[in-house]
C-alpha cells in the first residue's frame, strides 16, 4: 500500500519575512546621559529636542521589539566613540545609516544588557553600572600590563601581582567560610579612582562560587594597587540568615593587605569621610578585625 502524506503548504512571501525576522536580534544604543543627548544634536538628521521624550520613545520601541518575539539587547551610545567611529570607517555621521553601523558594533565590543520587559529607568542603572565595571577593569589591565619587567628579580610585575591578588582574594573567601559575601577594593590610581565590587556565595565545604567577570575585575584593581604599592583598602561584608552580618576590613600598605582592628572598622564605617561627624551604627552588623592572610607575603620582584 502506498503511503501519502500531505506536505506543508508554503507560506506567503510576507508571512515567511515575519518569521525569519524573528530570527534576527536586534540592538538598540541609548543616550543615557542628557549631556551625551545634547552632543548628538549637532547633527541634523538627529531630530530629538528633548531627552525625556528620547528617552519615552526609546522604551516604547523596545517594548514594541519585544512583544514581536525579537531577542533585544541595549547598550550605550557614546557620541565621542561614535565620531570617532565614523572617521575610522570613513562614514558621513550625520546620518542614520552611520548610526545604525555603529549600534550595530556595540553589540559585539561593548557592555549590552538584555531587554525583558523591564522599565528602562531600572535597565540604564545597571547598563552604565556594567560600562563603569568594563572601563575600569580596562583600565587596571592596561595599568598592569604597562608596568613591565623587574629590573631586579626578571619578574613581570603586573603578572607577579595579579597572580598575588588572586591568592589572596582566595583566600579572603576560604576564611569568610559559608554565607553571601560582599567584597569592596578601592584603589587611587594614577588618574582616577579604582573600585571594584565582587559578590561570592561560599558553602563551608568547596569554593566559594563567584561571577568570572566581577573576579577579574576584583583580582586586577587589587592587582593594580599591590604593583603600584598604593595606599588603598578592602572590605569584606559576610551573611548568614539569623545571625547579624559580619563586616572585616583591610589597609592596602606598601603592597600588602593589612588587618584593621575592630575600632578602625567601626571608625571608617561610622565617620561621615566629609565632616568628620560619627555617624550611627549599622542595625544587625558586627564590626570584625580583618584577619590575617597567610598569602599576602612580600613581593618578590622589590
Amino acid at each position: 500500500m502506498a503511503h501519502t502524506s500531505r506536505s506543508r503548504r508554503p507560506g506567503t512571501h510576507a508571512s515567511m519575512r515575519r518569521i525569519l525576522r524573528r530570527e534576527v536580534p536586534s540592538t538598540v544604543g541609548i543616550l543615557a546621559d542628557a549631556r551625551d543627548f545634547t552632543a548628538m544634536r549637532r547633527y541634523h538628521s538627529f531630530t530629538f529636542d528633548d531627552h525625556a521624550t528620547y528617552l519615552r520613545q526609546s522604551e516604547q520601541l523596545l517594548k514594541t521589539l519585544s512583544t514581536r518575539q525579537l531577542h533585544t539587547t541595549v547598550a550605550l551610545f557614546d557620541p565621542d566613540e561614535y565620531a570617532e567611529f565614523c572617521t575610522d570607517a570613513g562614514l558621513d555621521a550625520d546620518t542614520a545609516r552611520a548610526r545604525s553601523r555603529f549600534t550595530a558594533e556595540l553589540a559585539g565590543r561593548g557592555p549590552t544588557v538584555p531587554y525583558t520587559g523591564q522599565p528602562l529607568a531600572e535597565l540604564l542603572p545597571r547598563l552604565i553600572d556594567k560600562a563603569v565595571r568594563q572601563a575600569t577593569w580596562q583600565y587596571a589591565t592596561l595599568l598592569l600590563a604597562d608596568l613591565g619587567m623587574c629590573a631586579d628579580c626578571g619578574q613581570d610585575i603586573g603578572r607577579s601581582a595579579f597572580d598575588r591578588a588572586s591568592r589572596i582574594l582566595m583566600r579572603l573567601l576560604d576564611v569568610a567560610g559559608p554565607g553571601t559575601h560582599h567584597l569592596v577594593c578601592s584603589v587611587p590610581g594614577p588618574d582616577e579612582q579604582l573600585f571594584a565590587v565582587l559578590h561570592a556565595h561560599g558553602s563551608g565545604t568547596a569554593s566559594a562560587e563567584l561571577d568570572a567577570e566581577e573576579g577579574a575585575e576584583f583580582v586586577s584593581v587589587l592587582a593594580a594597587g599591590i604593583a603600584l604599592e598604593a595606599t588603598g583598602g578592602v572590605v569584606l561584608r559576610t551573611s548568614v540568615p539569623g545571625t547579624p552580618d559580619h563586616l572585616h576590613g583591610w589597609r592596602l600598605e606598601n603592597g600588602r593587605l593589612i588587618p584593621l582592628t575592630a575600632g578602625e572598622v567601626f571608625s571608617a564605617y561610622c565617620t561621615d569621610a566629609a565632616t568628620g561627624e560619627p555617624l550611627s551604627p549599622e542595625p544587625g552588623v558586627e564590626y570584625c578585625a580583618g584577619f590575617p592572610l597567610a598569602t599576602d607575603d612580600p613581593d618578590t620582584h622589590h
